[in-house]
Formats: structure tokens, C-alpha cells, sequence
């Protein structure tokens, strides 16, 4: 067995590189993103980028727009990608907080949600994410914290 940093792993994955024998510490694709349909397109270290096309027969709302939870859940999937690369065996983090601001409606698209560090510290990071249709405008930006958990509060995560 051969065992990759995160990066390495995200990075492989990307490249649809990853063999059988290759693992890391941490669940990559996740399930939700599996079930949602949400992929890794770019990973750096504290950074990431996924996309999903997204399908008004999937993904809408009443109003025939693509729904904003699921903006939600694609930045969540960015920053919590971005966030990993940072992450130590023995470590895990969770999300304190999240908040989103829409911009523009997305309909049937291909959407773009792009992750990077507004601060990161021993404890609580700060993340930005933007949402971009794939006209390149701008659909959403979103703010989060995240903490970062080591020893007791690691375990069983």
C-alpha cells in the first residue's frame, strides 16, 4: 500500500491517476460529493476547485433556478477539500460557520466553486469561496470558518 499526503492524493485523483494500492488518511471522493455529482478540478495547498454540472431536473427550486443549498453544499465541498490539504494525520476539522451571499440566479449550468485561505491559524482558519457560472460571472460568494481538531476531539471523526 502507498500512502499520499492528501495533496498528492487529491492531485492523483485529478489526473485520474489513482491505483488501487494508493490511499491517505481522509475519505476522497466523498459521498456526498459521489451522490451530488461534484468533482475536484484543481487542488493546491489550502486551496481547491470543484465543479458540478448541475441540472434543472436534479438541482432546481420551484422557481426552475438551480437551488442555493446546493451553492452551499459545492462551497462546502471547496473548503472543506482546501482545508484537508493542511490537515495532519490525526487531525480532522469541522465547519463553524458558513455564509453565503447570492449574486445571480444559476440555471441548467456547469458550476464552478473556487476555495482559498483568507487566514489561516493553529485552530480556526477563515476561507473565501466563489461561485462562478460558466459564463464566468459570478453567482455567489461565501465566507466560512473552520476549526481545526487534534487528539480527543480528533478521534472517532
Amino acid at each position: 500500500m502507498t500512502k499520499l499526503s492528501i495533496l498528492d492524493y487529491l492531485n492523483k485523483l485529478i489526473k485520474r491517476e489513482i491505483t488501487d494500492d494508493m490511499h491517505t488518511h481522509m475519505q476522497y471522493p466523498t459521498p456526498i460529493s459521489k451522490t451530488l455529482g461534484i468533482d475536484i478540478v484543481e487542488a493546491g495547498l489550502g486551496t481547491a476547485t470543484v465543479q458540478i454540472n448541475a441540472t434543472k431536473e436534479k438541482h432546481s427550486n420551484q422557481q426552475g433556478t438551480i437551488h442555493g443549498g446546493l451553492l452551499c453544499e459545492l462551497a462546502d465541498a471547496a473548503i472543506g477539500t482546501a482545508h484537508s490539504t493542511l490537515i495532519q494525520e490525526g487531525e480532522t476539522f469541522t465547519s463553524v460557520e458558513l455564509k453565503i451571499n447570492f449574486y445571480r440566479p444559476v440555471f441548467e449550468d456547469i458550476i464552478t466553486a473556487k476555495a482559498s485561505p483568507l487566514h489561516n491559524g493553529k485552530n480556526l482558519s477563515h476561507y473565501q469561496c466563489d461561485i462562478f457560472r460558466s459564463d464566468g460571472k459570478k453567482a455567489a460568494m461565501i465566507t466560512s470558518t473552520v476549526m481545526t481538531l487534534r487528539g480527543d476531539k480528533a478521534t472517532g471523526r
